[in-house]
């Protein structure tokens, strides 16, 4: 008896962009919950609520610009966007 060839292979069948989306949503949680905590330890955005969610929002952004180009890009050497043709 010889091995079936249409066995299936769960990595070789696994979308390769799932462990992006996985990584994106982990980076954007984490910079979201680090910069709700910056936020709240500032007193004076406490004072301008209108200005809170630009800063807010410039923290998580600048996270995630930090994540993608500086460690991601530069520490690890992985390439943000390939192609694996």
């Amino acid at each position: 008896m010889g091995a079936n060839p249409y066995i299936h292979i769960p990595k070789e069948s696994w979308p390769n962009w799932t462990w992006y989306a996985i990584e994106c949503v982990i980076v954007i949680a984490i910079s979201m919950i680090t910069s709700s905590k910056i936020t709240d330890s500032i007193e004076a955005i406490a004072e301008l609520p209108e200005i809170q969610n630009y800063v807010f929002m410039g923290i998580v952004g600048l996270i995630f610009l930090i994540w993608y180009i500086g460690i991601r890009g530069f520490i690890l050497k992985k390439k943000i966007l390939r192609n694996k043709y």
